[in-house]
């Protein structure tokens, strides 16, 4: 070639087009959304400071959610879906019933005491009662795993004599959910009116130890 240079040597040396990475923004949006939500409420969180935090044109919001809302579902339902398939790799169909419930019921504790976005969360959609995830198409399926592994528990636990009969799943998902719940989504206010920080260590073991021992008090045979 007059230039010197061939074929091969131009496509060796041309510098790669850089392809735009969506799955990284997608997730970068969800991340700063989540914890805008969870922060703010779903009134007090605005697509701008989303789109500044999550470094990205305001547009792209909507090019990948279309809405705010959209994006506010798509948050819930990721919520809803983390806590779910940590869940499941409990592997509570491995152990003796009892063990099953007390696995499950501490991991749930644990989890509130990890992060509090969902109990933020879930706080900001019950005070509209739950005008947005009622429209979510997926989130009313995902916690039957979890209600079904239940079930098998006090199946198990029936037949070999450690869980009393006449235990619903569905009950006994909603009070190990709601005694562990109760504590973190008031933990300032009861810090306030037992002049005692909840939020401290040993309050917190504390508060763990209890719910266990209720949750197996209330269901053993």
């Amino acid at each position: 070639m007059p230039d010197g240079k061939s074929v091969t040597d131009e496509t060796m040396t041309a510098k790669p087009v850089r392809k735009r990475d969506s799955a990284g923004t997608r997730a970068r949006i969800l991340n700063v959304a989540t914890r805008e939500f969870a922060n703010k409420g779903y009134e007090g969180a605005k697509t701008d400071d989303i789109a500044d935090r999550a470094r990205i044109n305001k547009r792209m919001i909507y090019h990948y959610f279309s809405s705010k809302e959209q994006l506010y579902l798509t948050v819930l339902e990721a919520a809803y879906d983390r806590a779910r398939s940590a869940e499941q790799k409990l592997e509570l169909e491995q152990v003796a019933p009892l063990e099953a419930l007390t696995r499950f019921t501490e991991f749930t504790f644990d989890s509130f005491v990890r992060d509090r976005t969902f109990i933020n969360l879930l706080a900001t959609e019950n005070r509209q009662r739950a005008k947005v995830l009622k429209k979510s198409a997926q989130v009313n399926t995902m916690n039957s795993p979890v209600i079904d592994a239940i079930g098998r528990i006090i199946a198990r636990g029936t037949a070999d004599g450690s869980i009393r009969d006449g235990l619903d799943a569905r009950q006994l998902w909603i009070t190990i959910i709601g005694i562990c719940y109760f504590f973190f989504s008031n933990i300032y206010t009861l810090s306030v009116i037992f002049d005692s920080d909840m939020e401290a260590a040993g309050s917190i073991a504390e508060r763990r130890a209890h719910v266990v021992e209720f949750v197996l008090r209330g269901v053993k045979a």
